[in-house]
């Protein structure tokens, strides 16, 4: 039996690559992944460790343990404590830490780095042991700064040239005194690094001659622990915490493995949907060549060999498939990884310099899927063979499917699909993440289903092309009786691209339903010509109002302050609104009282009132940061939205108790409206500063959007490798069947169809094969677009179901185009067939 199933396997050399190719490609794509995000997370992992090398123990602030709200204000480590941790026993220096965000603009006043990459810190001293000077001095006072040299070579910065860059809103413009070196992680993931003076750096940062963290040394001979419990004793423990700079490194390491986990999981996911589309194809493929061996191993049986030699035979045939398959797509795994790591680059996003990590989990893996995948595909159709009598077998090379077997399958496959339809339906009444599991659930069940009842299905949607193929004659009538000759095998190839195209049109449509929703968001709540904002989602400076108020042009204006409050008993945030302006910049539905924001009265959003049970001329008492108290009318209750939201009171009123206010945003009309004119105009006035957005709404529209195209073009080029599994899956289906009917294709030729009828017939198949998996795929896409867009708009009251019409026509057009590609050569081998050979094959 073993040499059996060796000659078996080489004797048919085409069939064998298809199969490995269709498990390689699954192999390739989840042993790439591993390789990918193992790279990028050890790499990350090393450098994050230099990065300690200077920390011994990190002490940072602490919130003191009696029980008091401080109402979200960051604790401080004062110059007192600072001292107090340099002379502690062990120590041999210490040094205060002041950090906060900081755009620098390139040459052609862009933004450097991501946005949350971009950072500013202070330089310790005259020599900073952490940073150091690759050229240059270190920098002193607010005209001096120094930048890391990754920014410095990316940007063509050098010592004394001018460079812009922007804290909190206003634009500075401070020499390059200085090119440093760093291990920082975010300057290797491709950010920038400013570093000012301390005195400096606390003032722009607003740490009032305090300290966010406190590094400090161990002396000679002193271990991180004894460091940590000498300044454990030194300093006031309700007040700081320490952390040894291992537990930094560790906890960092932990903290990449996290944030990788996350990427690792998605293309995962997409891994295994190329996997469970290979799967299909694998079953597939050895359900032909089974039947096509049926005589011969019913000769087998009759000889002597038993139903599970025979099982093992077709098993062992599959392991030694899934063993060649799984080596090479490690290795094309492995090429992949590396090719996702130079792709990082070329997109911009710098990943430290590290090895191309393989590790023995990542080699098991490939070997585990390539192997497993395939012998399971494969013990069906083995199992099924070896049940076939002997006598039965050799006397019909087919074993039609009995009405008892028919019956069975289609109406689990009803159940099932009607179980599916259920569980999704049941999930779109519920809220929000509550929902997301039982409609992944019903979903899996709803395309089980239909795969159970695809073979049904295929005669009455196959039928419906019938009109269509008359229209080519004896080939296109050939062609669609072939497509149902036998309709398990259709629907196997069908399927395969049908899960493609489910997930591909489903993502679709719900995320041109969110952004019509989002569109009509930002167009009904919002009368403000343009709204200013940080790149980076930081608080603006007061100051950028300010000037913008100034600014020829500007008729109404108002800034969105967001600040901690306690408000019966629970900190909560509160908008600081310009109470005589608000109501001429938005346009929000209120449900109860009036839209009037003054000293004493405040608006507040429906899910708020109703935590609370206010309605218009409730009372409520509010505590600011600083303690003071204040009660406020509750004027009048709003719809809110994802844009605009929460407890709105006047910023003449929130202003006088916050110590460092910051703007969420700034919102504004103009006497021209908008206009590129009018937005050059704005930019000017804030000093065309990088790090600050001028958006009129459909850029707000536009940024949004831009982040669901960027999301599915990145899915498209996932979910392409399950469409070229499936595409494999065709041609593999295609090529067994052209072979399974060389008899019947001799035939053919010989009462006078000619190569070309005989091409066309094949490509026909093919192309009503690869559309009917296309119609389903597109039909259950929609369903679950809509189910999905129900569920994830259930807090959006603008969400609008919007079907893409243009690109549901492209994706059939693309099941198309699979189809008439998967049939060239498959065609072109039917084509070649000698008929007399042919007539005479077994």
């Amino acid at each position: 039996m073993l040499r059996t199933a060796l000659r078996n396997v080489l004797a048919h050399k085409a069939r064998l690559l298809m199969t490995v190719l269709a498990v390689m490609l699954g192999v390739a794509f989840v042993s790439g992944t591993l390789v990918f995000t193992n790279t990028i997370s050890d790499a990350y992992q090393k450098s994050s460790a230099k990065g300690f090398d200077q920390v011994d123990v990190a002490v940072e602030p602490d919130y003191p343990d009696d029980g008091r709200d401080d109402l979200g204000k960051d604790p401080e480590l004062s110059q007192a404590l600072l001292d107090k941790a340099a002379k502690a026993p062990g120590a041999e220096s210490a040094i205060g830490v002041v950090t906060g965000f900081t755009a620098i603009a390139d040459k052609d006043g862009k933004l450097i780095g991501g946005g949350f990459q971009s950072q500013g810190g202070n330089y310790w001293g005259d020599k900073d042991p952490r940073y150091p000077l690759k050229d240059g001095k270190a920098p002193s006072g607010k005209d001096e700064v120094a930048i890391d040299a990754e920014t410095a070579k990316r940007a063509g910065y050098k010592v004394g040239d001018t460079v812009r860059l922007s804290v909190d809103g206003p634009v500075l413009t401070p020499t390059v005194t200085a090119v440093f070196t760093t291990d920082d992680g975010n300057v290797a993931a491709g950010g920038s690094l400013a570093l000012f003076d301390t005195a400096t750096a606390q003032q722009l940062f607003h740490k009032s001659g305090a300290y966010g963290e406190i590094d400090v040394k161990a002396a000679p001979g002193t271990s991180q622990t004894a460091l940590q419990a000498s300044l454990e004793k030194v300093l006031p423990q309700d007040l700081t915490s320490t952390t040894t700079g291992q537990e930094l490194a560790d906890d960092q390491a932990e903290m990449i493995e996290a944030e990788m986990s996350g990427l690792k999981t998605g293309l995962l996911v997409f891994a295994g949907i190329a996997l469970f589309v290979g799967t299909f194809i694998i079953a597939n493929t050895f359900t032909m060549l089974v039947a096509q061996r049926t005589k011969e191993l019913a000769l087998l049986r009759a000889v002597g060999a038993s139903r599970k030699q025979v099982t093992r035979s077709v098993l062992l045939e599959a392991f030694l498939v899934g063993t060649v398959a799984a080596v090479t797509g490690l290795l094309a795994g492995i090429g992949i990884g590396a090719g996702l790591r130079g792709l990082m680059g070329l997109l911009d996003a710098t990943v430290p310099a590290g090895p191309l990590v393989v590790t023995p989990g990542t080699v098991g893996t490939s070997f585990a899927v390539g192997i497993l995948i395939t012998m399971l595909a494969a013990w069906l159709p083995g199992r099924r063979a070896a049940r076939i009598p002997p006598v039965a077998a050799m006397s019909s090379v087919h074993a039609t499917a009995t009405t008892k077997s028919l019956v069975l399958r289609n109406t689990l496959g009803a159940l099932v699909a009607a179980a599916g339809v259920t569980v999704v339906l049941y999930a779109t009444t519920m809220n929000g993440s509550d929902g997301q599991a039982p409609m992944g659930f019903g979903a899996a069940l709803l395309i089980v289903g239909v795969f159970i009842l695809t073979p049904l299905l295929s005669r009455p949607l196959i039928a419906g092309a019938a009109p269509v193929l008359r229209i080519f004659g004896v080939s296109g009538k050939l062609a669609r009786q072939n497509s149902v000759r036998n309709p398990r095998r259709t629907a196997a190839t069908a399927s395969a691209l049908m899960i493609g195209l489910t997930l591909i049109t489903g993502m679709t449509v719900m995320a041109g339903s969110l952004q019509k929703g989002i569109d009509k968001m930002a167009t009904s709540a919002l009368k403000a010509d343009y709204v200013v904002s940080m790149a980076n989602f930081n608080d603006l400076s007061p100051d950028v109002e300010k000037k913008l108020a100034r600014t020829d042009g500007v008729t109404t204006i108002s800034a969105l302050r967001d600040a901690p409050a306690r408000i019966d008993g629970d900190t909560e945030y509160v908008t600081g609104v310009k109470g005589s302006a608000i109501g001429e910049l938005t346009d929000l539905k209120v449900d109860n009282g009036a839209f009037a924001v003054s000293r004493t009265q405040a608006v507040v959003d429906d899910d708020t009132a109703k935590d609370h049970g206010w309605k218009a001329g409730s009372t409520f008492s509010v505590s600011y940061e600083d303690g003071k108290k204040q009660q406020l009318t509750v004027a009048g209750v709003y719809e809110g939205n994802q844009m605009i939201r929460g407890i709105m009171v006047d910023i003449a009123t929130l202003a006088p108790n916050q110590a460092n206010p910051g703007d969420a945003q700034v919102m504004l009309k103009t006497s021209g409206g908008t206009s590129d004119a009018t937005k050059d105009k704005l930019e000017k006035a804030l000093g065309n500063n990088p790090a600050v957005k001028v958006q009129d709404k459909q850029d707000v529209s536009n940024e949004i959007a831009q982040m669901f195209t960027l999301m599915l073009n990145m899915l498209y080029g996932l979910l392409a490798m399950a469409v070229l599994v499936a595409v494999l899956g065709v041609i593999n289906t295609l090529a067994m069947s052209v072979f399974e009917r060389s008899q019947e294709i001799g035939m053919l030729r010989a009462i006078g169809l000619d190569r070309k009828g005989i091409k066309r017939m094949v490509r026909l198949e093919s192309l009503v094969i690869s559309l009917f998996g296309g119609v389903l795929g597109v039909g259950l896409g929609v369903f679950f677009g809509w189910a999905a867009g129900e569920l994830a708009g259930a807090r959006m009251p603008t969400y609008e179901l919007v079907l893409p019409w243009d690109r549901m026509a492209v994706f059939l057009l693309l099941a198309a185009v699979v189809g008439v590609l998967a049939a060239l050569w498959p065609a072109r081998r039917a084509a070649r067939l000698n008929m007399l050979s042919a007539i005479k094959a077994e």
